[in-house]
């Protein structure tokens, strides 16, 4: 697959030998993508369920792997360019990749073992979730039938896409079959789906058309604990220790990635494995008790974890998740002390008590929805629209606290570096709480207090505040470049020296070159502005600077 979709392998197949449970990478597209032996070894493990699955037929599910460090990363180059404008949560981490798989295991009489058991994989560094089930779907079933030719010919395909540039709609076609979607932009309102939409004439040639890149189906994956969805909120928004303990790795995955999705659009900064086997590469790391358990938000199959991580504070045991329009058994809160036996029941394992009373106004309209055989769709919907609404109440009185540390605009000089934020003083935000506090969006009431304070200690924000302050140091740096652009500059250096008419020049270059670089957010005609005034003091000094100068960096 092309550099600029990210994915280093559009084909990994995967095969496990007949007369043993060893996996081995069988073919790797493009053949030039360069593996560590330690991510071909994870690669190799999740790529497949745990044999106590039973997973008969095809199926599908993702997983997640930290990159081997002093990995080679050039390649990723041309993704930095769309990332910047790219939700937050849609954004790539350069530690980490995404695997999607497409597993298929068949009963075989001929083979030793008794059956057929193949995946082919797709691995990436964007976490477009359901793009890319969706093009393995469409290719794996008849790879499994035509093997490697049928491969190369789906890489060429893809090979001819073009970049996928945020805000575009995108045919992309794949063995006979046009696909049609939008990648998101940080621009979009949150909540709202730009959906790719059918005109009679010009698309007739459209297959499949995505209503989204990356979502999951919300609603069928929380079914079984959606009357404990906003305390499960909670416990994603403070990055608590979570463990999601399911009978197959779609289960686990899509569990792990609607409880990802749910605090939408605040991104979740720590660690989360969709799918996590005990051969993982950090199986001790997150499995030991020397230590508290990390912020991490597992998802697990195999009954042996249920031992291994019983000190964990948070577990979620969920049972088979039901097709659309079947509506399994709440499962309960209980104490962790009942999750002893490898048999325990499905229920939400935890001590945890919730800072927020419970909306009893979400569990109606969805329980009224089951009633109604609403769709899994429209369900999704509403407790998307709720989580949305939830989360916005809360980080919108910490967004008007962080603009207020922001410098006036007469207060930036040209002549003098920009101006500093203010500092963030947790007791000076918890003060304005009451008269701007979430109140005065949400109808929830509770310790609202308590759960700013916990989450002001957490690594959710931590990377919230971190991209925060580094996008208002970035609107700093634009605005002192617009600053300057409106001095006369030529004036300036007639009153000043040709040494420090040459270090103004210099710095100005720099300048256009952290804009460039850092992707500031400087309006186009600022740029030329700044570029005019380089080239008329350059040619206002003596001829010899001028040479120096004029191959110095740009203009």
């Amino acid at each position: 697959m092309p550099v600029a979709w990210g994915t280093e392998m559009p084909g990994l197949e995967l095969w496990r030998e007949e007369t043993s449970r060893e996996r081995r990478l069988q073919v790797i597209y493009p053949q030039h993508s360069k593996l560590t032996d330690k991510e071909k070894t994870n690669i190799c493990y999740l790529s497949f369920p745990d044999s106590n699955s039973g997973c008969l037929g095809d199926t599908q599910f993702c997983f997640r792997f930290r990159q081997s460090s002093g990995r080679r990363v050039s390649l990723h180059c041309l993704l930095d360019h769309y990332d910047k404008d790219l939700p937050v949560y849609l954004k790539k981490d350069p530690a980490y990749f995404y695997g999607y798989v497409y597993f298929r295991q068949v009963r075989d009489k001929s083979l030793k073992r008794g059956y057929f058991q193949k995946s082919l994989v797709l691995i990436s560094k964007l976490p477009y979730i359901h793009f890319f089930h969706t093009v393995l779907k469409q290719i794996a079933p008849e790879y499994f039938e035509k093997s490697e030719p049928y491969l190369e010919a789906a890489c060429n395909d893809v090979d001819r896409w073009p970049a996928p540039v945020p805000g575009k709609t995108l045919h992309l076609p794949i063995m006979g079959v046009v696909m049609k979607v939008r990648i998101p932009t940080c621009h979009d309102k949150p909540g709202t789906t730009q959906i790719a939409q059918l005109t009679q004439q010009a698309d007739t040639h459209i297959s499949v058309i995505l209503p989204t890149v990356h979502e999951v189906d919300l609603f069928r994956c929380f079914c079984p604990v959606f009357l404990h969805s906003q305390m499960l909120w909670e416990l994603v928004l403070l990055g608590e220790p979570l463990v999601v303990m399911a009978p197959s790795p779609s289960e686990s995955s899509e569990t792990v990635l609607a409880l990802v999705n749910c605090i939408s659009p605040l991104k979740y900064f720590s660690d989360f494995r969709p799918y996590f086997t005990i051969h993982d590469s950090e199986f001790k790391e997150y499995t030991t008790r020397t230590q508290a358990p990390p912020s991490v938000i597992l998802g697990v199959t195999n009954p042996f974890f249920a031992k291994t991580l019983q000190h964990w504070p948070h577990i979620i045991r969920i049972g088979d998740l039901k097709p659309a329009g079947e509506i399994p058994k709440q499962v309960k809160v209980k104490k962790l002390k009942n999750l002893k036996t490898l048999d325990s029941k499905p229920g939400v394992y935890t001590s945890y008590k919730p800072y927020l009373n419970r909306d009893e106004e979400i569990i109606k309209q969805l329980q009224k929805g089951v009633q109604q055989k609403r769709p899994s769709e429209a369900q999704s919907v509403i407790l998307r629209r709720y989580f949305l609404e939830l989360t916005q109440s809360f980080i919108i009185p910490l967004e008007r606290y962080v603009a207020s540390l922001m410098p006036l605009q007469k207060s930036i000089s040209p002549w003098k570096s920009p101006p500093q934020l203010r500092q963030f003083l947790p007791e000076e935000f918890m003060k304005t709480l009451e008269k701007t506090g979430p109140q005065l969006t949400s109808r929830i009431k509770g310790d609202w207090i308590g759960l700013y304070r916990h989450f002001l200690k957490s690594p959710n924000f931590d990377g919230w505040f971190k991209t925060r302050r580094k996008e208002m140091t970035q609107k700093l740096e634009a605005l002192h470049l617009e600053v300057l652009c409106e001095e006369d500059l030529l004036l300036w250096t007639q009153k000043h020296t040709e040494v420090e008419t040459v270090d103004l020049v210099l710095k100005l270059k720099n300048k256009l070159l952290q804009a460039d670089r850092e992707h500031l957010p400087v309006k186009p005609d600022t740029m030329e502005k700044l570029r005019t005034h380089i080239d008329a003091i350059i040619l206002a000094l003596p001829e010899d600077l001028q040479g120096i100068l004029l191959k110095t960096g740009m203009t």
